[in-house]
């Protein structure tokens, strides 16, 4: 390969890195602006667990217990999970407007809202799904109620089936999501 053929692509992949970069980053929510809802809160939970703590945490578990590898399996390919809880004492603590940036990150390219539930029993729930082309990049749940408002951000790549067995797990709520069920049909394919 000749110099300037080398030297053009060295420049290339310098100009596309951050470009590439910030892409990767982009399913990682931005929830600070929640913090200060701390203060009023009778319970909070706040997990931060990164690409580096997400290796550390697939190391202790059991490569013979059948739940634990698939977990281990899903971990594996993620980048982070990120949670923050509130739980109230009484209703009104938090405004509408406090989701605000999270939404508005959720507006943004390639997320998707897949799931939409109101309910005057138990609040408001919003799945979305951040997409790379065919892929799924990234995933956020949103939910709220009078009491209570959760946020949990999963980086990486998602699959939608095993990541019920996550639920309970590295300060995953329960998400209510159940894995399919397979049917004859599924089995002769």
């Amino acid at each position: 390969m000749n110099l300037n053929i080398k030297t053009a692509l060295i420049a290339c992949l310098l100009t596309l890195a951050p470009v590439l970069s910030a892409k990767a980053q982009d399913s990682r929510l931005q929830m600070g602006s929640l913090d200060h809802l701390a203060a009023k809160a009778s319970q909070t939970v706040d997990v931060n667990i990164d690409e580096r703590l997400m290796h550390l945490a697939a190391k202790v578990l059991d490569d013979k217990d059948e739940d634990e590898r698939d977990v281990k399996k899903l971990v594996n390919g993620l980048k982070g999970i990120y949670v923050k809880s509130y739980e109230f004492e009484t209703e009104g603590q938090y405004a509408p407007a406090d989701l605000e940036t999270i939404r508005t990150q959720l507006r943004g390219p390639g997320w998707t809202r897949l799931v939409n539930v109101t309910s005057k029993k138990e609040g408001m729930l919003e799945v979305y799904l951040l997409f790379n082309g065919e892929a799924v990049g990234g995933l956020a749940v949103l939910h709220t109620d009078d009491k209570e408002l959760t946020v949990v951000n999963i980086v990486g790549p998602v699959d939608l089936d095993k990541l019920a067995k996550l639920e309970g797990q590295m300060g995953v709520p329960d998400l209510g999501i159940e894995p399919q069920k397979k049917s004859k049909n599924d089995d002769e394919k």
